[in-house]
């Protein structure tokens, strides 16, 4: 704004009859902390009264309006930082303490003959506005924490925009992939078959429309991040469109990378294929591990990167990371982790209320990439679990960026026996120990639980997992080659396999199976195995040869 825009702002301001959530006038200035805490409270009132923006204003009196003057100087004023330990210009400072920075601009000019400042203050638009992990609001003219009204924080959180359902007026079908239109189809009609003639029936906008990836016409932002052309990233700008593989070695050393555009619902398996997936032969102590497995389940990779897409804040143009290391996987986006912490996700039965990307995340449920809306993290945890490796780790320590490691090894030995030797043991507890496995110090409480158990040895807080169960693991570990796992284990792996690599012959199930099946089998009996399982998933409507009996050619139905 110029002089005189900013002048007849002011006496608007002034002309106010009092103080209120959304406006501030102080005759001089603030020490560094209580500004901070002061534009938390007007962004976050602001929110909540539907304005468009707060003030604060510096050489006015805040009883009377009357213009007094300040040389109150933001832009040549320095904090000391307690964490840096230097000196940061205010203006600085303040934007890194004030999480989300949904954005001021400060006008410092003459008004009246005087010197004045005039702070115009951005609403927070879709969560609260913290200043150094607090957030403040008003009341009346008054700042208090946040946490005392409920209510309005949960107003806040409501007041969300859904920037995937947003049209981008310059988009139109041109910019989408017809490939992956028709992949789009084709997963759509395999989560609702009832729909399958139905769908068959619509166009290409029909079936935008109908799947709310267009909006009358108007294709939305998921729609583009979904389908769109490569080329038509730009339509996003500001928001990146944009995961990077980046292959690194134990030296923490780049080794290769690559990087990958819309359309997502595609180039997800190009993520994937670049991603190398070892079989674990040995535990570290050097003894086989009683089941040869790949190093990831390839579910639980798919799964998470394709929450990190669903949930990746857009508005704060960052990418989506893929790290592979010789140890595991790094996934990441930016955006705060809504629910707030793992554990939440996890002891809770019903879906979260609370989405970033609403439109984005439904339509990647409905195109089968994500699991049901908040269930998808939990299977995560169980699957592993389930194959005795270590749990996803999730890394939530910078407010605003998620990362999940997925190990691809496993780390002690110890954990994965007591896994085998204790198969019923529930998730929270297996958490626990995943916990004092990777060396981290578990609360007294859950100490107590774990020793009573007789799962941890050791004192507190240097505790480790008991070895106790180890003599009996032997048998354990003979009784899984012996009977192998269940069917649906079996089928997993196959379908896997396909789905990566199709078309595939059945030498190549015969490769990936044969070694894991029940060890009481002969070959003979092993390959009938096989034959069966083959037969089930075709009966199943899930997959089909497109081959000959003599060479087959295995393929996914509608995948």
């Amino acid at each position: 704004m110029n002089t005189p825009e900013l002048t007849a702002l002011l006496d608007r301001l002034r002309a106010e009859p009092r103080e209120s959530e959304w406006l501030e006038f102080k005759a001089n200035r603030f020490e560094p902390r209580a500004l901070g805490e002061y534009v938390s409270a007007l962004a976050n009132s602001a929110c909540l009264l539907g304005r468009t923006r707060a003030y604060l204003v510096f050489g006015i009196a805040d009883g009377t309006h009357e213009v007094v003057g300040t040389t109150f100087d933001p832009a040549a004023e320095t904090v000391k930082d307690k964490d840096t330990k230097g000196n940061q210009l205010l203006p600085l400072w303040l934007s890194l303490h004030l999480q989300p920075n949904t954005g001021y601009e400060i006008h410092p000019f003459a008004y009246q003959g005087q010197r004045v400042v005039l702070f115009e203050i951005h609403p927070a638009y879709d969560r609260p506005v913290e200043f150094d992990g607090t957030a403040y609001i008003r009341d009346g003219s008054s700042k208090t924490e946040l946490s005392k009204y409920p209510q309005k924080a949960r107003q806040i959180w409501n007041s969300r925009i859904d920037w995937s359902a947003e049209v981008c007026e310059r988009a139109t079908l041109d910019d989408l992939d017809p490939d992956a239109i028709t992949k789009a189809r084709a997963e759509y009609k395999a989560k609702f078959p009832a729909k399958t003639a139905e769908v068959d029936g619509w166009d290409a906008i029909t079936f935008l429309n109908k799947t709310k990836l267009a909006s009358r016409g108007g294709l939305t932002h998921a729609a583009l991040l979904l389908l769109g052309r490569e080329e038509s990233s730009t339509l996003l700008t500001p928001a990146v469109a944009r995961m990077s593989w980046i292959l690194k070695n134990d030296r923490n050393e780049e080794q290769d990378y690559a990087h990958f555009g819309p359309p997502f619902l595609l180039n997800v398996d190009q993520v994937l294929a670049r991603i190398r997936n070892l079989t674990v032969r040995e535990l570290p102590d050097g003894t086989l591990f009683p089941v040869e497995m790949s190093q990831y389940d390839p579910w639980v990779i798919r799964e998470a990167l394709h929450n990190c897409i669903a949930h990746q804040d857009y508005g704060l143009r960052g990418r989506i990371n893929i790290v592979e290391t010789p140890g595991g996987l790094i996934l990441s986006n930016v955006g705060s982790f809504l629910p707030g912490t793992v554990e939440t996700v996890i002891q809770r039965d019903a879906p979260l209320e609370i989405y970033r990307n609403p439109l984005l995340a439904e339509t990647m449920v409905n195109l089968n990439m994500i699991d049901t809306q908040g269930g998808g993290i939990k299977r995560m945890f169980l699957k592993q679990r389930s194959r005795f490796f270590p749990l996803p780790d999730y890394d939530l320590a910078e407010p605003e960026r998620v990362k999940v490691t997925l190990q691809g090894r496993i780390l002690d030995e110890r954990y994965t026996r007591l896994l085998m030797a204790n198969t019923d043991l529930d998730l929270f507890i297996i958490m626990l120990l995943d916990k004092v496995q990777k060396g981290r110090t578990i609360a007294p409480e859950d100490h107590r639980l774990l020793k009573a158990r007789k799962l941890v040895e050791g004192r507190y807080p240097n505790v480790v997992v008991a070895a106790s169960v180890a003599a009996v693991v032997g048998e354990k570990a003979k009784h899984i080659r012996d009977r192998g796992f269940d069917g649906k284990y079996y089928q997993d792996l196959i379908l896997a396999l396909i789905q990566e690599h199709q078309p595939v012959t059945r030498e190549d199930i015969d490769r990936l199976l044969l070694d894991k099946l029940p060890e009481v089998l002969d070959e003979q009996q092993k390959l009938n195995r096989i034959h069966n399982l083959l037969g089930k998933l075709a009966k199943e409507g899930l997959i089909r040869n497109e081959g000959s009996r003599r060479s087959s050619r295995w393929v996914l139905i509608n995948r």
